[in-house]
């Protein structure tokens, strides 16, 4: 249980989208009528946790962001950064913007997160640097080669498929973002930690909680937010 201690989530949407398909931000597509990123934020507001909110967001974007901000939340303890041009510099950016003892990043982009996933991962954060969400993989991974030759095959039961949120002791992961240089197959915030010899805990979440990061995975989200009370 977390005692007397402070709470940021940092949810971000400054992506590229690239595998999108589209020329705009994926984060801006609507579900209901909302756009994917207002839905991550609502359940982060909603959470009993949370002190702040930091939005990580393009430049560019600031203008839209603040509309749709000013249109859909009313309670709003929201502070927008501008994130840079990968994920680690962008969570980089939100760091310098807070001082509180936990950190929960996710992504703007999962907009099923549930209340119930944040609560655990911050519970574990007694007993961890580093926590995540995730889900154990139905399927066999193989490891292959530039050459798309296989050269391993993982086993199953041991392989898992991280999500987000993900929690952290705020200056143990602002630490190992300094101490690892060379962040080009850092593809989360958990490995930074993994390379400075944390261990983290994986939370196990639903295969509900997805990334929108192609255009079917739109159609996907929509069935799930549609059709919950049937699955």
């Amino acid at each position: 249980m977390i005692k007397n201690k402070s709470v940021t989530a940092i949810i971000l949407i400054a992506g590229s989208s690239e595998r999108f398909g589209k020329k705009t931000n994926k984060n801006f597509e609507l579900l209901n009528n909302k756009p994917l990123f207002i839905y991550s934020i609502d359940t982060f507001l909603k959470n009993k946790y949370i002190d702040n909110i930091i939005l990580v967001i393009k430049k560019e974007e600031e203008k839209i962001v603040g509309d749709e901000l000013k249109k859909h939340i009313t309670n709003n303890i929201i502070t927008l950064v501008v994130g840079g041009k990968t994920r680690d510099q962008s969570v980089y950016n939100a760091l310098l913007k807070t001082k509180d003892d936990i950190v929960i990043i996710h992504d703007g982009a999962r907009p099923l997160i549930k209340d119930e996933y944040i609560n655990n991962c911050l519970y574990e954060m007694d007993n961890y640097k580093g926590v995540t969400i995730g889900v154990k993989s139905k399927d066999t991974i193989k490891i292959t080669n530039n050459d798309e030759e296989v050269i391993e095959t993982t086993v199953r039961k041991n392989t898992w498929l991280i999500q987000t949120p993900q929690c952290f002791d705020r200056k143990i992961l602002f630490s190992s973002h300094k101490k690892i240089k060379d962040k080009q197959n850092i593809t989360d915030d958990c490995s930074l930690l993994e390379n400075c010899g944390y261990k983290i805990k994986i939370i196990e979440g639903d295969y509900m909680n997805i990334k929108v990061t192609t255009k079917e995975d739109i159609y996907i989200i929509n069935v799930f937010k549609n059709n919950v009370d049937m699955l």
